[in-house]
């Protein structure tokens, strides 16, 4: 392997908004952006891209998801075995708040250890669940999962996404209020899809769990009544965004955070902001400003305590939530007042589009670190990130 300052990883990139990496030292080389690899042709423009990357020079390393199942996965195990070097799976969330760390190498400073929240739709986690709404420490190749949302069901799997009212009639299950699924639900869905809904819900049937920060909002999108179905990926929660920005702007006196979500046990629950929803839903633009104010106030409490706890003294923000200008701009303003730097993608997406990047960096630290300590790199073929003790 080179020196230190010289390694070179290829990353793979994301499912979603695909896009390919190769990282030379602390200069990114981007492949044109492919979409999304359930698209054969975005699978077809990933391989060829993949190909023009590497033929800029030999590889260290290759990067991809966990997720052993993406045709990214398979695609940078084929390479690396080919190539004779290591393929490093790196968590989807671990990787956005990575983006942040290699952003600080490119502007040439030491990259430092961060408390990062990664809020996006999904990613696979350590312990195979469907993660979206974590608190991380994360230290270049080290991490450790701090916390995460309190978890949803998804009732029907992948479809969940794609229908708000589920993830709403999800919510209503969690905070006790199953019972009333049908009478909210049915006039937009039929009772028949709302009972059906209701005993998979009952019976744990074909409904896995997420920690998923976009699907809280797709729950509360839901319950307002601004989504049933999305035509297109995070169409719920922009239109909550842009309620919630229309209210703020012209409220006389913007609400108070008093519903903040209770931190137990490592979770942010937000089951009492959502109950508070759904029963005072008359104004759903104001429903939508409560629940960003109070969303913003609980995560800045949660990073807070966890920044102080391992003496660090920056929050990463990764991850597609937050394109959401109204969360950003006062999640920020939290942090900030408290004492805190607040760290941004600057040269990239914070969502799926800018993930390659991370995965090459922690796939490049894990490399330095193995050398440092006089272990062979190619001792692993397929190595998960470990969290930090």
């Amino acid at each position: 392997m080179k020196g230190a300052s010289r390694t070179r990883v290829l990353a793979v990139g994301a499912w979603l908004k695909n896009a390919a990496c190769l990282l030379d030292g602390p200069t990114a080389h981007w492949s044109a952006p492919h979409g999304d690899l359930a698209d054969p042709a975005a699978c077809l423009a990933l391989e060829r891209s993949l190909d023009g990357l590497l033929m800029r020079g030999p590889i260290d390393a290759i990067a991809h998801d966990l997720h052993p199942d993406f045709h990214s996965t398979r695609l940078a195990i084929e390479i690396a075995q080919r190539l004779g070097v290591p393929a490093i799976g790196v968590q989807h969330h671990h990787a956005h708040i990575a983006v942040l760390q290699a952003e600080q190498q490119a502007a040439q400073r030491r990259p430092e250890p961060m408390i990062g929240l990664a809020l996006d739709g999904v990613g696979l986690g350590t312990d195979g669940l469907a993660w979206g709404g974590e608190l991380l420490f994360v230290d270049g190749a080290r991490w450790q999962r701090l916390g995460h949302l309190s978890p949803l069901a998804l009732p029907g799997g992948d479809v969940a996404a794609r229908e708000p009212w589920r993830m709403a009639a999800a919510a209503m299950f969690a905070i006790g209020e199953g019972a009333s699924i049908d009478a909210r639900f049915a006039p937009h869905v039929g009772s028949a899809a709302t009972s059906l809904l209701y005993t998979m819900l009952q019976r744990r049937l074909n409904t896995p769990t997420t920690t998923s920060a976009g699907r809280w909002f797709d729950a509360a999108a839901g319950a307002l009544g601004f989504s049933v179905r999305q035509a297109v990926e995070a169409e719920a929660a922009i239109a909550m965004e842009l309620a919630a920005t229309e209210w703020l702007d012209n409220a006389d006196v913007s609400p108070h955070a008093e519903f903040t979500p209770i931190l137990a046990n490592g979770q942010l629950d937000l089951r009492p902001l959502f109950a508070h929803l759904l029963t005072n839903d008359d104004e759903p633009a104001r429903g939508a400003a409560v629940f960003h104010v109070n969303l913003a106030a609980g995560l800045a409490r949660w990073a807070i305590a966890a920044a102080r706890q391992h003496a660090v003294g920056a929050v990463a923000l990764g991850g597609g939530c937050f394109m959401n200008r109204v969360l950003t701009q006062r999640l920020g303003a939290h942090l900030e007042g408290a004492g805190l730097r607040v760290l941004r993608t600057r040269s990239v997406s914070c969502g799926d589009a800018g993930l390659a990047l991370g995965q090459a960096w922690v796939a490049a630290d894990q490399l330095r670190r193995a050398a440092a300590a006089g272990l062979p790199a190619t001792l692993h073929t397929l190595t998960e990130a470990s969290p930090c003790a």
